[in-house]
């Protein structure tokens, strides 16, 4: 996995999935699948809060839920759907997107997918309690295990 960053406004993660781009689309958008991953290290995404109008201009949004069972809502709009290869979207608590999200699947040899995710409009907050950036680390590292990838 690679980690950039583009003058404290932009995180880019670069991981290569020993799974097809369409399965990693469906991670993406499969209201049951992102329940499993789809929070940082330490909470949960119980599935009855995942919802997904997966269209241009639809809605998304999920809660995740830490051991106190304090409940952190989120969500965001579609912007661009190109199934499998782009998903781009808002994203941040409801009414307040904060940033934009694209993740972008490419095929690669051996049914393997190059994944490119980007969060644009948010600023480098790692080491904070509340880390955005670290939160969305800790959610690609989940998505690694959720796609049954232990090593690297």
């Amino acid at each position: 996995m690679s980690v950039s960053a583009a003058g404290g406004r932009e995180l880019e993660i670069s991981r290569t999935f020993d799974a097809s781009p369409e399965r990693l689309w469906k991670a993406w958008t499969d209201p049951v699948v992102m329940a499993r991953w789809l929070h940082p290290h330490g909470l949960h995404t119980p599935e009855e809060t995942v919802a997904v109008d997966l269209r241009v201009g639809g809605a998304f949004r999920f809660s995740m839920v830490d051991t106190d069972g304090v409940s952190f809502a989120s969500g965001g709009e579609y912007l661009e759907l190109r199934e499998p290869e782009v998903l781009r979207f808002t994203w941040g608590a409801p009414g307040a997107p904060v940033a934009e999200i694209e993740v972008r699947l490419a095929p690669l040899h051996g049914g393997r997918t190059a994944m490119t995710f980007r969060l644009r409009g948010a600023a480098d907050d790692t080491g904070r309690d509340d880390s955005v950036w670290t939160g969305w680390r800790e959610a690609i590292a989940e998505l690694r295990i959720e796609m049954g990838e232990t090593h690297g």
